[in-house]
């Protein structure tokens, strides 16, 4: 080992565990005031959302124990509650979490566990989960293949990923207009997939493209079910 080699390693690891650690609480802050405006913008867009609630319900059993990662303010997992044995419903935002709760409890859902943190907490265990909900996540992840592998490792074999997510890759104003906002610190950082370039970094993580659709026009909202293939 080169002399102080250690030592410089060890710097640039907590220098890199410090930046994920601001960037986290800058995402974190954003999406705690957004959750309020949020809640409210999805129940704006309710014909796309029941779109996604009946065709993710086509993918679930009654045994299932699934993970909606990135939960929001719970309007996806709560109306598919009934159709799975548990849900570990996911997200960064304290706020979008204490909505959805109140939700769940106006509804007397008892089978979903609301918990704050990321997809790479240790208290998951690999190959525990049958089903991981992405909505509106893998586009403002900072590593969105790395997520597809954790997602790939948390799977059971045959376990599905599904997704949906804005891909504005092919839209060059809507594009340019969200650049300029992440760029000014308005909204978090985002990345400008086109829906065949989602679909590759899907399938790079192992995974077998069971049905892909267009939800939305306007926004490129693509619907994705995966299928965790076995492996080699």
């Amino acid at each position: 080992m080169i002399p102080g080699q250690a030592g410089l390693q060890v710097k640039f690891e907590r220098y890199v565990n410090v930046d994920q650690e601001i960037k986290m609480t800058r995402a974190e802050k954003f999406w705690d005031k957004m959750a309020n405006r949020y809640d409210r913008e999805e129940l704006d867009s309710e014909p796309v959302t029941m779109k996604i609630i009946e065709k993710t319900n086509k993918y679930l059993k009654p045994s299932d124990e699934i993970l909606d990662f990135g939960c929001g303010t719970g309007l996806v997992c709560n109306e598919i509650a009934g159709n799975v044995k548990t849900i570990r419903a996911l997200d960064i935002s304290s706020n979008m979490i204490e909505i959805a709760k109140r939700k769940a409890d106006e509804r007397n859902i008892e089978n979903i566990e609301y918990l704050k943190g990321t997809i790479f907490d240790d208290r998951y265990e690999s190959g525990s989960l049958d089903a991981i909900l992405a909505f509106y996540i893998l586009h403002i992840l900072d590593d969105t293949p790395g997520v597809i592998q954790r997602c790939y490792d948390l799977l059971k074999p045959g376990g599905y990923l599904i997704s949906a997510t804005p891909c504005m890759g092919a839209k060059p104003l809507q594009w340019l207009l969200l650049s300029l906002a992440s760029i000014f610190g308005l909204v978090p950082g985002i990345r400008f997939f086109k829906a065949a370039q989602l679909e590759k970094v899907i399938s790079r993580g192992k995974f077998e493209i069971i049905e892909t659709e267009c939800l939305d026009s306007r926004s490129g909202e693509q619907y994705i079910a995966a299928r965790k293939m076995e492996s080699s």
